[in-house]
């Protein structure tokens, strides 16, 4: 009988030590805290987003698409789905979003819990892991409380530094160097961003509807739609999540980094200027306050009528319209400098890792023999939605299952339909 060592018991660790003994291995899985998978319990707002049926590369960030195309080919959401309600998970889907149908991460978590005890897996918390060895044939692996074991094959699911205070000791990293493997550089994800606006403070607890872009040394890099939080330090919301990863890259490396947000994305930008002369002519005796009233939050009217040297009691008339032209056309170009993104503490993932390209499509080190990788220690990211949990399923059955000596290359071949019949 193999036996398979899993060190981080995650979702994507809890699936690998599943699916592992599922295959006839004999399973340990190795937690550093005093329980299993408490990061699902935050999931999905507390709900545990499953997973997402609007699936599709273009929802994540990996150096190596073809591969992780390969990858969602192998175990895809379809397949995360019949895994669960396999185990006794009922599910409900809203949007394509895939939830528990009692919408409560625990429920997740209970019956992951019980699968593992159902397959025999050997649970081992407290168990923090200071060094591995290969020898071969095989590992050595030691706790920090000096306890030793020897496995056949190991897998490092040890997760990211999302979540967690600071940049810790993390093993998973450790060991990927230790054997040889490239480490991308590791920043924040979905993650709120911070300015150095004068503004921010004024604008702390605002929610809007927006379009919103990044844009990166003058250059727009990406855009998203929908409703943008204000703090007091920067700015939040899921449309910052989405492209929060590529803010954070840039501010690392120096780049100008900047938001942009356009409040009224639905009007063209000639059309808007139309609507606001025409406001203009009918609203002419009022002050500008009172012209903005009724266009944006009270909150960020004040901002734009402060920030440009104006007073709130100014009449317009006396203003003209082309100075007031020079105010409201900042709702559509409202910029707001980032100086970075939100600590890890704060982040739901983490983007970059190990590379994508020097594992095989089993998920094997090709470095390392008998070495596999599993999760968010692996250069792949998602999109808000369920797409990490999803990413967490797929590499942590396909490492899972190679690792306990069951090949998936064979699913490589097999065709959508039959595989999920």
């Amino acid at each position: 009988m193999i036996k398979v060592a899993v060190i981080g018991a995650g979702a994507s660790g809890m699936m690998a030590a599943i699916t592992a003994a599922d295959n006839g291995a004999q399973v340990f899985l190795f937690e550093k805290n005093d329980r299993v998978g408490k990061k699902i319990l935050a999931t999905g707002n507390g709900k545990c987003n499953l997973g997402n049926l609007n699936g599709g590369l273009e929802h994540y960030y990996c150096e190596d698409q073809e591969k992780l195309g390969k990858l969602f080919q192998i175990f895809s959401v379809m397949d995360t789905v019949a895994f669960f309600e396999n185990i006794g998970l009922m599910i409900k889907e809203k949007n394509g979003y895939l939830y528990p149908y009692c919408e409560q991460a625990s429920a997740v978590l209970d019956i992951l819990r019980r699968e593992l005890v159902r397959k025999g897996v050997q649970v081992i918390t407290d168990a923090e892991i200071v060094n591995t060895e290969y020898q071969g044939n095989g590992f050595v692996i030691e706790t920090a409380e000096g306890r030793t074991m020897e496995a056949d094959k190991m897998i490092i699911a040890c997760g990211s530094y999302a979540a967690l205070p600071g940049k810790e000791k993390l093993y998973g990293y450790q060991a990927a160097e230790k054997y040889g493997h490239k480490i991308k550089n590791i920043v924040p994800g979905l993650v709120s961003l911070r300015s150095d606006a004068s503004f921010c403070k004024a604008l702390a607890g605002v929610r809007s509807q927006a379009k919103i872009s990044l844009r990166i040394d003058g250059q727009e890099a990406a855009s998203e739609t929908g409703e943008v939080q204000f703090t007091d330090y920067g700015v939040s919301g899921i449309p910052v999540f989405q492209f929060s990863r590529q803010a954070a890259y840039a501010c690392s490396t120096g780049q100008k980094t900047e938001v942009v947000l356009d409040f009224f994305p639905e009007q063209e930008p000639k059309v808007f200027y139309y609507n606001c002369r025409l406001r203009f002519e009918a609203l002419g005796d009022l002050t500008i306050e009172e012209f903005f009233t009724g266009m944006l939050h009270k909150k960020i009217n004040m901002v734009l009528i402060k920030e440009n040297g104006q007073k709130p009691g100014d009449r317009i008339q006396k203003l003209g319209f082309e100075r007031l032209w020079e105010i409201l056309r900042q709702c559509k170009e409202f910029v707001m400098h980032i100086t970075e993104a939100s600590g890890y503490d704060k982040a739901q993932v983490c983007a970059g890792g190990v590379l994508l390209e020097e594992l095989s499509t089993q998920l094997e080190s090709a470095k390392v023999k008998g070495l596999y990788f599993a999760g968010e220690v692996v250069d792949v990211d998602g999109k808000c939605g369920g797409y990490n949990l999803q990413w967490a399923w797929t590499s942590g059955y396909i490492a899972g299952r190679n690792a306990a000596g069951n090949s998936t290359e064979e699913l490589l071949s097999t065709p959508m339909e039959e595989k999920n019949a």
